[in-house]
């Protein structure tokens, strides 16, 4: 979890952290970290030889190809890669799911159970 002062999440970092744990308990090796640094560094610390990113649109890719060479720039021992969404969920955004969440939409289909619940009490 990289927390960015810029950014206003609607959970906390604890938050945060405890879902991504919840949603990924059942994948081995999975470790769940929160940095306010750069993440080449962190992923020096942790011996990391890659960050994987999400792509949605073609939008995504320059943001992303520009981050990816700088972290490259900035530690060349790691890699970049990028994996594109199954065609169902390439409309889905964190702000579009809140906003259906705010609503009192159903949301059920687009994030794990524990997100699912946690959305449903900060807007209820």
């Amino acid at each position: 979890v990289a927390v960015n002062p810029s950014k206003k999440p609607l959970f906390t970092e604890d938050e945060r952290i405890e879902l991504i744990k919840d949603a990924t308990s059942d994948i081995q090796n999975v470790s769940v970290l929160s940095t306010k640094k750069l993440i080449v560094d962190l992923a020096k610390e942790e011996h990391a030889i890659a960050l994987i990113r999400g792509l949605r649109h073609v939008s995504d890719f320059e943001l992303e190809f520009q981050m990816a060479m700088m972290n490259s720039h900035l530690n060349p021992e790691l890699s970049t890669i990028l994996l594109m969404p199954d065609e169902k969920h390439i409309h889905l955004n964190s702000n579009l799911v809140k906003e259906i969440a705010r609503l009192h939409g159903d949301i059920a289909a687009y994030v794990p159970l524990a997100v699912h619940k946690h959305l449903k009490a900060k807007f209820n």
